[in-house]
């Protein structure tokens, strides 16, 4: 049964966040389902949110809602389990644009997850993301 992995043990890093200004614009709003809340980034060629779950999940679908005009043209997810080194899992491409976007990720069982976000449609390469959702199971 396919459900949302992010739970309150899931410990979650980002790349940056606008002015270090963590109360309005940290990484805990990807996930409180607020729709006037978001996470956005500072400056830098490239973003990344990465998540540590308390147990191995099995992963089958990535859902973002970026802010049109602060999204990312390609991202990727990379994945390890048990410490080993980050791999590269799949590549994604989202559209700029304020919707909920689903992306299918091949099964893979991880216990750490890296969504890094490339070619930022901002020109001072910021990212602002509303909802971050990572779906699958328990492994």
């Amino acid at each position: 049964m396919t459900q949302s992995l992010v739970c309150p043990e899931t410990v979650s890093r980002v790349s940056s966040v606008l002015n270090r200004n963590t109360r309005q614009f940290g990484k805990k709003h990807l996930f409180d389902q607020d729709e006037e809340t978001c996470w956005n980034s500072d400056q830098g060629p490239s973003q990344w949110v990465m998540l540590k779950f308390p147990q191995r999940v099995r992963l089958s679908l990535l859902q973002i809602q970026f802010q049109g005009g602060f999204s990312s043209r390609r991202g990727h997810l990379e994945g390890s389990k048990e410490g080993d080194a980050l791999c590269k899992i799949v590549d994604f491409y989202p559209e700029d644009n304020n919707a909920l976007q689903t992306f299918p990720v091949p099964v893979v069982e991880v216990d750490q997850l890296k969504v890094a976000f490339e070619e930022l449609t901002d020109l001072f390469g910021r990212v602002v993301i509303y909802h971050l959702r990572v779906l699958g199971e328990k492994a």
